[in-house]
């Protein structure tokens, strides 16, 4: 099959947990995606990732785990999320599934969506993700003094523990959990109480979020003001995934690098790779300080 022809704009035939590669790379600029391409190595990987079925591979569960980008991690990336304070974070595609109302359903539009923990599914939905808990920090600031961003609006989301988008995928289609908004306090951090989110196939662990200048113009996706992602550090992922119900994040883990994912390849993740501390029995904190623009 020619590889090429998985990355046009067919995506029917592409299970719901497998589109984020596919759809990601229609969503990239055509700078990124030249400059992509232009590396030998990394566009023979993509062929690799889109078109070959992921292999095995064992991880062993870990004690207590402190995660920072490093050469600890595995992915060559350098320095840590303070490092990065204060550098503006990367914009990113807000991918397949956003429920933003850009692409479909819009959760931003509904009751009960401002709250801290994400866990469950809110209004007539009432279904409950299930995985590894994990708290979502984000400290915002602004790019150009670093000064918290107190008011500031986040919306975050991401995959469940199979890989499946709420509202979108079809095993969680009726569900809206794993979304929600919150607004910053006078340091500018706002935290979610949520699950450790699945490696699904082509795309390396990753949390999306879009920033609002404040909860007020939260209800419309073209309020926003960045809209990135943060990178799971490898060594808490292989933790998790070793856990069960992560069983296939293991085979699509074992396929991907930070310096090969079409969203993290640019910098290797540098200023998106959370700093992670916690463990399985206690689950675990993730935190990222984001500059932007306001």
């Amino acid at each position: 099959m020619n590889p090429v022809l998985r990355l046009d704009h067919r995506y029917h035939d592409v299970e719901d947990h497998d589109r984020g590669l596919v759809y990601d790379l229609a969503t990239l600029d055509r700078r990124r995606m030249l400059k992509l391409l232009g590396l030998g190595g990394i566009s023979a990987g993509l062929f690799t990732i889109v078109g070959c079925n992921p292999s095995g591979s064992s991880a062993a569960p870990g004690a207590t785990a402190t995660a920072t980008a490093g050469a600890s991690q595995g992915t060559g990336a350098t320095g840590s999320a303070d490092a990065a304070s204060c550098a503006v974070i990367p914009e990113e595609t807000a991918g397949p599934f956003p429920g933003d109302g850009s692409n479909g359903p819009d959760v931003l539009s509904q009751t009960g969506v401002v709250r801290k923990d994400i866990r469950s599914s809110f209004g007539s939905s009432s279904g409950v993700a299930a995985g590894v808990p994990l708290s979502i920090s984000l400290a915002l600031e602004d790019g150009a003094d670093c000064a918290p961003l107190a008011g500031a609006a986040v919306y975050v989301w991401h995959c469940d523990q199979a890989g499946n988008y709420s509202l979108y995928s079809q095993a969680a289609a009726n569900e809206n959990y794993l979304r929600g908004v919150q607004a910053a306090g006078d340091d500018g951090v706002v935290t979610f109480d949520s699950i450790f989110p699945a490696c699904y196939q082509g795309r390396w662990p990753h949390i999306h979020f879009e920033v609002y200048p404040s909860l007020e113009t939260a209800n419309d996706e073209a309020n926003k003001i960045a809209t990135s992602q943060i990178a799971l550090p490898k060594e808490v992922c292989d933790t998790v995934y070793a856990t069960p119900g992560y069983e296939q994040s293991v085979q699509n883990l074992s396929q991907l690098s930070l310096q090969t994912d079409m969203v993290f390849a640019d910098d290797g993740g540098v200023h998106q790779l959370g700093t992670m501390s916690g463990d399985v029995a206690g689950g675990y904190a993730v935190r990222l300080t984001v500059a932007v623009n306001g």
